[in-house]
C-alpha cells in the first residue's frame, strides 16, 4: 500500500510569493527554447542524474525546481543547490512518487511558490535485480522472480513517471483555462517539455528482468552505465570486470553528461524519439 509522508519540506526563507518565474503572456506564447525562467519538476532528485540535472538547470537560470525523492537526502541537495545559486530556486519534497495525493500536492505547491511548471523529468527509479528463474544451489529447488518485486519496479519506474508527466499537462491545461485560452495554436509555441529516463538495459540485460521491462519507451533518453548510487550498488568488482570493458570510454558516464543531454532535449523542439547516451556501450555477446 502506498503511503504519503505528511508535510512538504521546503527551504527556509522561500515564501509563498513567486520566485521570479517566466510567466506566459496573455496570448499564451511560451519560450521553451531556454531553461532560464522556467519551473521544473524532477523526481529522483536526491542523487545521480536527477541531482546533476537540477544543478545544471539552476546554472542555466531555472526560476524554480521541485526536487522530489523518497530519500531524506533531497533536503540537503536543495540546500546545496540554493547555496551555490545564491538564491532560492530548489524546493525539496520527500515522499512516495507512486502516491497520487503526494504528486498532486507537489504540483500545487510548486505552482503557488514558483509558477506553472513546464518541464518534467521523472527520473526516480529502483532496481531489484535477479534472474527470472534460477536453481537454489542448496535446496535444488526452482526459484522464480517474485511477482511483488516485479510489480514494485514497474509501478515506480514505468507507471509513476507517466503520471508525473500527465500532471504537468494538467497544470498547463489549468493555467490556459484560467486565462480563457482554448485550442492551442502553433504561434503559441510549445507549452511544456517532458523527458523520460530509459536505459541501455531496454535492449535486455542478464538478471534485470523487471528493470529492463520498465525501460522500453519512445521519446526517452537511454543513459549507459552512469556513476550513480544505483550503479555503484552493483559493486566495484562487477563494474571493473563486467561494465567498463564493454565501454569505449573505459569509465562510467558522469551524471552531469546525462544532465547536459537532457537539457538539450528539453530546449530543442525539433528533437523527439530516442537519444542513446551510452558512451559506446555494447553488451557482451
Amino acid at each position: 500500500m502506498n503511503s504519503i509522508i505528511p508535510g512538504t519540506i521546503e527551504e527556509p526563507g522561500l515564501g509563498t510569493g513567486k520566485v521570479g518565474t517566466l510567466e506566459a503572456p496573455s496570448g499564451g506564447a511560451v519560450n521553451m527554447h531556454t531553461i532560464k525562467g522556467q519551473v521544473a519538476v524532477i523526481t529522483g532528485a536526491a542523487g545521480g542524474i536527477g541531482q546533476a540535472l537540477a544543478l545544471d538547470m539552476t546554472r542555466r537560470g531555472a526560476a524554480g525546481i521541485a526536487l522530489v525523492d523518497f530519500s531524506e537526502r533531497v533536503v540537503q541537495v536543495a540546500r546545496e543547490i540554493n547555496a551555490e545559486a545564491g538564491r532560492q530556486v530548489a524546493i525539496a519534497y520527500r515522499g512516495d512518487t507512486t502516491d497520487t495525493a503526494f504528486r498532486q500536492e507537489v504540483y500545487a505547491d510548486i505552482t503557488t511558490k514558483a509558477g506553472v511548471p513546464r518541464i518534467c523529468v521523472p527520473a526516480a527509479a529502483i532496481t531489484k535485480d535477479a534472474l527470472a528463474v534460477r536453481i537454489d544451489k542448496q535446496t535444488g529447488q526452482v526459484v522464480i522472480y517474485p511477482m511483488e518485486d516485479f510489480r514494485k519496479v514497474v509501478e515506480i519506474n514505468m507507471i509513476a513517471p507517466i503520471y508525473w508527466a500527465i500532471e504537468l499537462v494538467a497544470a498547463v491545461a489549468k493555467d490556459r483555462a484560467s486565462r480563457g485560452l482554448k485550442r492551442w495554436q502553433p504561434e503559441e509555441g510549445m507549452q511544456g517539455a517532458v523527458v523520460f529516463l530509459g536505459s541501455i538495459a531496454s535492449v535486455g540485460n542478464v538478471g534485470q528482468i523487471s528493470y529492463s521491462s520498465t525501460k522500453v519507451r519512445c521519446s526517452v533518453i537511454h543513459p549507459g552505465f552512469t556513476d550513480t548510487p544505483m550503479v555503484r550498488a552493483l559493486g566495484e568488482e562487477y563494474i571493473r570486470t563486467k561494465v567498463l570493458p564493454q565501454t569505449q570510454l573505459k569509465r562510467l558516464i558522469k551524471p552531469e553528461e546525462i544532465a547536459d543531454a537532457i537539457c538539450f532535449m528539453l530546449t530543442n523542439a525539433a528533437v523527439s524519439g530516442e537519444l542513446w547516451a551510452d558512451a559506446g556501450w555494447r553488451p557482451a555477446t
